[in-house]
This record gives C-alpha cells, sequence and structure tokens, in this order.
C-alpha cells in the first residue's frame, strides 16, 4: 500500500518547528496518515476487535493453541481480510498464541492444550483492504492463582495509563514514563527489547515505542500519527530468551509469567482514539 501525502495545517507545521528548534525529535510527514487512511485502519480495526471478541466467546480449557489459529483464521478470511502474522518474516501460522512464560511470538500447535489456570496472549494483525490493524487481549483459563490474575490485571491498567497520556505534543517517553510508573507500583519487570510500533501501512512502522522510561525525551506525537502499544511485563526478571528451535517464541529467561495487552492507537488534534476498540 502507497502512502498519502499528508496536508498539514499551518498551525500544526508551525507546532512541530516550534518543538524541533527547542531539541524535540519530530516525525516525518511519511508517518502522519491522512484521514482516509485512518478510516481505513479504522475498518481494519474493526475486523481486528471482532476476531478477539470471536476468540473471547470460545475459548476454553481443552482446546489447543491451533484450534485459536483456525477461529482466527477462518474469522478473518470470511470478514474479506488477511491474517497479517502469516508468512510476515516466516511466521508460520494466523495468530501468536503466547501462554504463562511466553512473552510473546508463541507457535500455535494442536500439542499445546489449554489448562486451568492457565494466563494467554492471544495477538491478532488484520490486513483489510491494504490497512494494518494490530492489537492483543490476556485470557484466564478457568481460575488461576491470584498472582497471575493481578499480573493480568495490573498489564492492563499500564497499557490504560500509557493511552491516557496520548495526545499532541506530548513524546513517545510520555508513554514509556506511564508503563514505568505502574510496573515499579506493583515491583514488576518490563521487557525492553520489545515495543511497540507504527502501523497502518505497513505492519511494522516507525516509531517505535518504548515501554519504559528513557533519559531521551522521544519523538513529538502529532496528530494523524498511528501506532501500537503493547507493554509485556513480568514478575521476575526482565531478561527474555528466544526458542533456540522455532527461532520466534520469546520467553522470560527465569520462567516466571509474563503479561501483555496491546492497542492500535492514532493521535488526534484533542487527545487520541483507539482503533482496535
Amino acid at each position: 500500500m502507497k502512502k498519502q501525502e499528508v496536508e498539514l495545517s499551518e498551525e500544526i507545521q508551525e507546532r512541530i518547528e516550534h518543538y524541533r528548534k527547542k531539541g524535540f525529535e519530530v516525525p516525518d510527514k511519511s508517518l502522519i496518515k491522512t484521514p482516509y487512511e485512518i478510516e481505513m485502519i479504522r475498518k481494519s480495526g474493526v475486523v481486528n476487535t471482532g476476531v478477539l471478541d470471536y476468540v473471547a466467546a470460545n475459548i476454553k480449557e481443552g482446546m489447543s493453541t491451533l484450534d485459536i489459529d483456525v477461529l482466527v483464521r477462518e474469522y478473518t478470511k470470511s470478514h474479506n481480510a488477511i491474517c497479517a502474522p502469516y508468512k510476515f518474516e516466516g511466521f508460520p501460522k494466523s495468530v501468536c498464541t503466547s501462554l504463562n512464560e511466553e512473552v510473546c511470538h508463541g507457535i500455535p500447535t494442536r500439542l499445546r492444550k489449554l489448562r486451568k489456570g492457565d494466563i494467554i496472549n492471544v495477538d491478532v494483525s488484520t490486513i483489510l483492504d491494504g490497512y494494518y490493524s494490530d492489537a492483543s487481549r490476556m485470557f484466564i483459563i478457568g481460575e488461576t492463582t491470584k498472582e497471575k490474575a493481578l499480573l493480568v490485571k495490573r498489564c492492563k491498567e499500564a497499557l490504560e495509563a500509557a493511552i491516557a497520556v496520548v495526545r499532541p505534543y506530548k513524546t513517545t517517553n510520555d508513554i514509556g514514563e506511564a508503563i514505568q510508573k505502574v510496573a515499579d507500583q506493583y515491583g514488576y519487570s518490563i521487557v525492553k527489547e520489545l515495543g511497540g510500533h507504527g502501523v497502518g501501512i505497513e505492519f511494522h512502522e516507525d516509531p517505535f515505542i518504548y515501554h519504559f522510561a528513557r533519559k531521551e525525551k522521544g519523538m513529538l506525537l502529532v496528530p494523524g500519527m498511528v501506532f501500537t502499544i503493547e507493554p509485556m511485563i513480568n514478575i521476575g526478571t526482565p531478561e527474555v530468551v528466544i526458542d533456540r528451535y522455532n527461532g520466534w517464541t520469546i520467553y522470560t529467561k527465569d520462567n516466571k509469567p509474563s503479561a501483555q495487552w496491546e492497542h492500535t492507537i492514532v493521535v488526534t488534534e484533542n487527545g487520541c482514539e483507539i482503533l482496535t476498540q
């Protein structure tokens, strides 16, 4: 999908230039979506949300992670859309299913059955008419431990806190600081090697969204920017390892539980809008 040329108002151009002169990193115009592009990403997000709702209505103890892949694939196809993860850089399935100590990029398989007490992240990405959306949710299978249940709840709280700070002329570092504050409050760690990303025209675009506080100001947020926020929060160490056999699945190094929630966000003139609500 070719990026359309965006026309910025004089006011926005002046504000961007003001911050540029103050030493802020400002986005290139290619990172700012047109109203048409935002509307198309929004439509993709409707399908993406529908996929996750469908999973929520059907996920249960005893099913395999491959069963989830089938649900995602069939729903997406029935809505004339495409599962973005399939064959992306060689990924073999239509969705990422990450259980317990798996941080992300879990590959669905018929051998992995959902058990009572599991927590699982289902990460769905959709292409509709060439436009991308991306979101994930955590699901608890039956009753789980208090420790896992709180991790799931508080990770969502971190995402919500991050979204709450998104508005024009804040920065990407404000997002990381909001997540860091919630994680520190509960004594959790944040996976630093992975982060959110621009999305819409391509699966992964700039800017990279760090989920922790950094010394740098980060990139200025401008109306029309579209990106994901997807904090990965661990009970134990922030250190992770990658599966040496499949080359995709990332685990916590200490095998303690991890949680992740994700939304696709667009910066508006007055704040932001969740496109995968």
